[in-house]
């Protein structure tokens, strides 16, 4: 099973522009990930399901000028950090340039798959707590959960754990996700 690609030296955001266009790159504190391969199909579905959740609550998002955005959109942090989160949002228009985001968006999702589970859930965290993202949630297609941290007071708590059948509000706006149209799965009315 492949891994993300790490290398040793430390990059910057000047050399992740000098990288050739059908490369796909991160740079967390410095070290560089390879992106490739691609997303398998269950992590594009898992994606696009959420970001038509999105979708229909654009006016919702609008309102609080918020925008939602999804890869492969450049997130910088600062010259050591950028990154592509599946999807992500953010609230202040002043982060938002026609080449990229600066600075941390309010909510992250990152959907795992088996060459970036570890990053998501140790390189990316860090990256994200440190640099005040609100709600980092991370989806693991296939198992078929989710886990959600939120931010107070600097920190990320324990995180919440979310089985494909229940229904997450998420904390950062008044959006509920129904796990299983996320995993396209049916559910058993429990009420029978």
């Amino acid at each position: 099973m492949p891994v993300a690609k790490k290398e040793s030296i430390k990059y910057s955001y000047h050399d992740y522009l000098n990288w050739p266009d059908d490369e796909r790159w991160e740079i967390i504190n410095g070290t560089a990930y390879n992106m490739t391969p691609a997303p398998k199909v269950k992590h594009q579905r898992i994606s696009w399901n959420i970001v038509a959740i999105f979708a229909s609550h654009k006016k919702e998002f609008s309102q609080k000028g918020c925008e939602a955005f999804s890869a492969p959109t450049d997130v910088v942090f600062n010259e050591f950090n950028i990154v592509q989160p599946d999807i992500f949002v953010v609230c202040d228009k002043n982060k938002i340039t026609e080449d990229n985001i600066k600075g941390a968006p309010d909510l992250i999702i990152e959907i795992t798959s088996p060459s970036t589970e570890i990053k998501d859930r140790r390189e990316k965290k860090q990256l994200y707590e440190k640099f005040g993202v609100g709600e980092y949630i991370i989806v693991f297609p296939d198992r078929e959960y989710i886990e959600r941290y939120f931010l107070e007071n600097g920190i990320y708590q324990a995180p919440e754990i979310f089985n494909w059948d229940e229904t997450v509000k998420l904390k950062t706006f008044d959006i509920e996700l129904k796990l299983w149209e996320i995993f396209e799965r049916e559910l058993e009315n429990k009420n029978e």
